[in-house]
Formats: structure tokens, sequence, C-alpha cells
């Protein structure tokens, strides 16, 4: 039941990759913590703080695909080397306007909004790494290992980014944020030459031609589909992060302290599951893990809203966070498998659109609903149309319960199903 760490014991390359990226991941949650406090410092403003939120997304969602196809169309490392360089400059300039205190908050926007651009190159491209380093039944393991580095980070980054901040500056924490992406990028130069495979290393189209290939394969392709409208499904209708404070005051007399628990619990059942992950890594049917994951994910949120103490409250988020983590590498297991390596740059930029976009947009559904009834209805209701909406995709998807991949010990290759999908024409 334990996770399998047979792809850092076999394979140098993914080794050196996970350990770089963890560190780059630590770097980030620190540097997000630096950027929050330094904006509500120079504004005091929820507006603006918010707006960092946006600065990140906007960029993400309007070239994500784009840099997808990028992704695909030339040398994955050397974009990624790129991309992560592009990170690193952009934590330096934070760095240098913290030390001399003259940029305005706008500028500073601006070069999130920089980083955030750089990082819908180097996210999805980083994922089209692990088929060509890992083999088919050790890609799970793989991702059960990634998602504990960042869960990792999660934990750990932030609470040492606020220990920099109160025993030296925000420029502290910009400045190790900017090593951090000297380490990630070392981890990907010792990387071979890595082109998509598929027919020719270099895919025709390009620009909206290419974006449109990876759309357009994302549709026909039922696993994947499936995959990102389970992930949509969870997140629009029961993300709850935005109703912490507002349930913390219904429910739990207002207590600082409950409140600070509640995104620690949801990460602390992340980690325990991925602990823990070789339970379901070794599955064959990792589609039908998802769905079995968000569902518990969404009825662990429902019972929140019904909770009657704290500690159940607390409770029903540390299941929510396993079985997010079930969740999540079960969908990009579907997604890794199922789609072939000449459009996987964009596909894993839809999923990281899909991951971004859908829990700001939950977030905002949960805080209309709750502005015009309450806390506990925006959660009960939301709990209660994301089964709704799974149980339709079980009924509506059979490709994505009954897709299975190879599984530990087998040297199968991963089953791709024939139906008809033009996008590989590219």
């Amino acid at each position: 039941m334990l996770v399998d760490t047979t792809p850092l014991r076999e394979s140098s390359q993914f080794r050196r990759l996970w350990l770089s990226q963890m560190c780059s991941s630590f770097g980030s949650q620190m540097t997000a913590v630096a950027v929050l406090f330094q904006v509500w410092r120079s504004t005091g403003s929820t507006v603006w703080t918010g707006a960092i939120g946006l600065a990140q997304a906007v960029p993400l969602i309007a070239f994500g695909l784009f840099a997808g196809a990028l992704a695909d169309r030339l040398d994955r490392r050397r974009f990624y080397l790129a991309a992560t360089a592009g990170q690193g400059v952009c934590s330096a300039l934070l760095a240098l306007q913290a030390l001399f205190g003259t940029f305005p908050v706008g500028v500073v926007l601006l070069i999130i909004g920089m980083q955030s651009l750089c990082g819908a190159g180097s996210g999805p491209t980083a994922r089209t790494f692990l088929p060509h380093l890992v083999p088919p039944q050790r890609l799970a393991a793989a991702l059960a290992l990634n998602r504990i580095a960042f869960q990792g980070s999660m934990m750990v980054g932030p609470a040492a980014g606020g220990l920099v901040l109160a025993t030296t500056s925000v420029s502290g924490c910009y400045v190790i944020d900017a090593l951090t992406f000297v380490v990630a990028g070392y981890g990907a130069f010792r990387l071979p030459r890595i082109a998509a495979r598929g027919g020719t290393d270099r895919p025709t189209r390009l620009g909206l031609g290419a974006v449109a290939d990876g759309l357009r394969f994302v549709a026909h392709a039922a696993p994947v589909r499936g995959a990102l409208l389970t992930d949509l499904a969870t997140t629009v209708l029961t993300m709850p992060i935005s109703l912490f404070p507002l349930i913390n005051a219904e429910r739990f007399g207002n207590n600082p302290g409950t409140l600070g628990l509640f995104l620690t619990a949801i990460a602390v059942g992340g980690v325990v599951a991925s602990v823990f992950s070789g339970s379901f890594t070794r599955l064959p049917r990792p589609g039908a893990v998802m769905l079995a994951g968000s569902a518990v994910w969404g009825a662990s949120l429902l019972l929140l809203g019904l909770a009657p103490n704290a500690w159940l409250g607390l409770g029903c988020l540390m299941i929510a966070g396993a079985a997010d983590t079930v969740a999540v590498v079960s969908r990009s297991t579907v997604v890794q498998l199922r789609t072939p390596d000449v459009l996987l740059g964009r596909v894993a930029a839809a999923e990281q659109i899909a991951g971004q976009a859908g829990p700001q947009l939950g977030n905002l559904r949960a805080g209309l609903i709750a502005s015009a009834t309450s806390g506990e209805a925006a959660l009960v209701s939301g709990g209660l149309m994301c089964l709704a909406a799974l149980a339709l995709i079980f009924v509506k998807t059979p490709q994505l319960r009954e897709f299975s991949a190879p599984v530990a010990g087998s040297a199968e290759p991963a089953k791709v199903e024939a139906e008809a999908e033009p996008a590989q024409a590219a």
C-alpha cells in the first residue's frame, strides 16, 4: 500500500528532475507568501491582493495552449530550460524591486504575470517528460511521487516563507525562489534531447491550427475528455476555500486557530494518501479510481456543510484532501497514457488550465451562493451537484471507467482504443 518509489530507484534522470522540481515548488510557495505580504503592506486593499490571482491566471489561460503547441514542436528540454530561466529572471526582478523599494504595485503584478506566462510553458512541458523517463507501468507511481513533492512544498514552503519574512525581508524569499529555479534548470539540463514522438519530431501546424488539433483530440478521445470534465465538475461545483472564513464564523465560533487548520487538514489528507498511494496506483483502471476519488471528495464537502463541530469538519477536509490526491494522480495517469506523445504538450496545457481555472470559478460560485444563502447551503448544494455530475459522466463515458493501464510487473504498453482522432494527423 505504500508509495511505489521504484521510479526514483530505477531512473536517475527522473530522480534528478523530481528533486529539482520539488525545490522549485518550495521556492514558489515562499514567493506566494511574500507577494501577498508585500501587496497587502503596500495597499491594505483586498482588491489588490485578489488581483494577484488574476495576474497569475490570465496569462496561463490565454497562452497555455499556445505554449503547449510549442512544447510539441520544439525540443522539449530546451523549451523547458528557457521557460524556467524566464521564471528565475522574474524572481530576481522581484528581489531587486524589494531591495530598492521603487516598483509600484502594478509593476509587481506585471512581473508576476510574466512569471505565470513562463510557467504556462514550463508546467505542461514538464508533464511531457515522464513518458520518456519511466515505463508505462511505472507512470502512475511517478505521478504519485510528484504529488508528494508538490504537497510537501505546500505544507513547508509557506511556513518557511513566513519565517524568512519575519527574520529578513520579502527580498529574502524572492532570492531563495530565484536560486531554486537554478536548481530546476540543472535537473532538466542533464536530461537528453526530448522531442515529441509520433511520426515526425515537428508537427507541421503551428499557432491556432496546432491549438485546434489539441482541442479536437480532447473532444474525440473519450477517456481524456471524461477525465477533464470530471476535474471541472469537482472543482467548479465544490471548491470550498472561499467559504472557510464564513463557515468558521457560522459554525465554529470564528476561532482563527480553526481557520488556519482548514487548509492544513486538506494538505495532511493529501500527504497521507500520497504516502499510501501504492493502494491505488497499482490498480488497473485509473479512470474508475478517479471517478471514485472525485465522488468521495464531493461527498466529504457535502458532509462538511452538515458537520456539527470543528473536529468533524476537519475530518471531512482530511478525507477530501486524500480523495483529491487519488483523483489528481489517476486523472494524470489517464491523460498521459491515452494521449499520443506528439499531442501531449497541448493536452497537458489543457489539463493545467482546467486545474487552474476550475478552482477559481469554484471559489467564485461558492462565494456567490453563500452571499445569497449561507455557507452551509453552498457546500451542501455544491456536493449534491457534484455527485449528480459525476453520475452523469459515469453513465455517458464508459470509456473512462473502463480505461485500463499497464500495472507494475507488466511490460505491455498502454491500451489505446481504436477511435477516430483526426488531430493525430498533425
